[in-house]
């Protein structure tokens, strides 16, 4: 058994559809709340790049891997330069490392320490 077609009325006839002007209209896009922040003068945050990763400003380089490079004990100059094919400079990577440390600093500059976990308790027979 064959389907009706429903009528598609034409633009213009005051259905729903949308006009050309009305396609043509740039709308504003909702954001989320969620805002770019600027972690340093070259790293940033922003969920419109790489998911909020950290990355340094004008690339998708994340912070992770220049932080992942250096803790391989590769030279600044060789991640700088040839790594990344220098877009990042030198200061980039001190910023990297600096924010690094301070992250896992306390504010009196003593390491931040994990909770200390409870023992399980052993259940008595």
């Amino acid at each position: 058994m064959a389907r009706a077609r429903q009528h598609e009325p034409a633009i213009g006839e005051g259905n729903a559809l949308e006009t050309d002007a009305e396609r043509a209209q740039v709308r504003p896009m909702k954001r989320d709340a969620k805002r770019r922040i600027e972690l340093g003068q070259y790293i940033v945050a922003d969920p419109a790049i790489c998911h909020g990763q950290p990355t340094f400003k004008g690339t998708r380089i994340m912070v992770w891997q220049v932080l992942e490079d250096v803790a391989e004990g590769r030279s600044w100059d060789f991640i700088c330069g040839t790594r990344w094919g220098g877009r990042i400079p030198l200061a980039a990577v001190a910023e990297a490392v600096r924010l690094a440390g301070e992250a896992w600093l306390e504010p009196y500059g003593r390491p931040a320490r994990r909770p200390q976990r409870k023992a399980p308790a052993l259940a008595v027979a």
